[in-house]
């Protein structure tokens, strides 16, 4: 993600906002014994950088680089109508917006998604229940990501900055018999984090009760199926999607907004080499060469998509899992191999942007 953010140019801004994560301790979930840890510096099978960026922080710098009046805001999209070569996209505010291309970065439940015939997101089984808390002075914590394995449950926590952490609770309701009226109550979420908790971490425990209840939220976790983003259209007639439309995947390897953010790297490369050509025959008009372009960014993505969704759900099923054979294992072998997936998964230059 960081490098695709150095393509972006807004790279350094955001080192300025956040701390340089400096390496992974995992533990069961179950007893709290260490499992393994991993150092992200000075290691060169595994060094890349690693950071917990605000995504408030992350829009605001985005937004800043863009010419006034770029974004429109509050522009949800009710349908998509073909019209020739242009796409008519139908607000919900009852505006229209005729377009030579359409890229989706509408979300999991993606209208654009859904009018290229890609099937919905699935519930993987689990949920997530998040936290993000600030302290008044420097909370003292080291720059590590913390995770917790097992039992049904995942937990883990890491700083933004000096002053700020975020955590989270994965888990299978199935599992730990979890009140689904609890939904509504972020007291009983905080509460039931802090039961699941208790026996395992001090430190996780005390951030989690420092939370205040209006930084506590829950979602289910959906993915599309992989075999859909492999072999279904993921473009037509100059209409494609990117991040969660294109991917959306249980959070297990800690890359959906960095995959989006690669998308939107990959695609902006893959359109401006294709319109900075000069046209040869007569047929290579500007749609054409805006499909070329398209086509060579879905073609790229495709299968790291693929992989995407497919890593992040069997990780998050190996680590959560309480089966004593899958626990056993995770304990001597499988979580050293899911982080080394994660790192290596993670490890992807998606190139730089040129200024024609």
């Amino acid at each position: 993600a960081w490098r695709a953010l150095d393509a972006l140019g807004i790279g350094d801004s955001l080192r300025q906002r956040s701390l340089s994560i400096t390496g992974l301790k995992s533990f069961s979930a179950d007893s709290g014994a260490p499992i393994k840890e991993v150092s992200f510096v000075g290691n060169n099978s595994v060094e890349y950088e690693s950071r917990c960026v605000r995504r408030k922080d992350m829009l605001e710098t985005l937004a800043n680089e863009l010419p006034q009046g770029a974004i429109r805001y509050s522009s949800k999209v009710d349908s998509i109508e073909e019209s020739g070569p242009l796409k008519l996209v139908h607000l919900a505010d009852g505006s229209t917006i005729r377009t030579k291309a359409l890229i989706g970065c509408d979300g999991v439940n993606s209208v654009v998604a859904n009018w290229l015939g890609l099937q919905k997101p699935v519930y993987s089984g689990r949920s997530a229940i998040r936290g993000f808390v600030e302290f008044p002075e420097k909370h003292g914590y080291q720059p590590k990501f913390h995770a917790y394995f097992g039992g049904g449950v995942r937990f883990g926590f890491l700083p933004s900055d000096e002053k700020s952490l975020y955590w989270f609770c994965t888990f299978t309701p199935s599992v730990v018999h979890f009140d689904g009226n609890a939904e509504q109550d972020p007291m009983k979420l905080k509460q039931f984090v802090l039961n699941k908790a208790s026996n395992v971490s001090k430190e996780l425990s005390t951030i989690v009760d420092r939370t205040t209840l209006d930084c506590i939220s829950i979602a289910q976790l959906k993915l599309r199926l992989p075999w859909n983003v492999l072999l279904g259209n993921i473009l037509k007639n100059n209409v494609c999607v990117v991040g969660d439309a294109l991917h959306p995947m249980t959070p297990d390897l800690g890359q959906g907004g960095c995959s989006a953010l690669e998308d939107s790297v990959v695609i902006a490369k893959c359109l401006g080499e294709a319109l900075i050509k000069p046209i040869t025959k007569q047929e290579d008009d500007e749609s054409t060469k805006i499909r070329k372009g398209l086509e060579k960014y879905a073609k790229e993505r495709r299968w790291r998509s693929f992989t995407f969704i497919s890593a992040a759900y069997l990780s998050g099923f190996i680590q959560d899992s309480d089966n004593k054979i899958i626990s056993f294992l995770r304990q001597h072998f499988l979580a050293g191999v899911t982080i080394s997936v994660t790192l290596r998964i993670a490890n992807f230059d998606c190139g730089r942007l040129t200024v024609f």
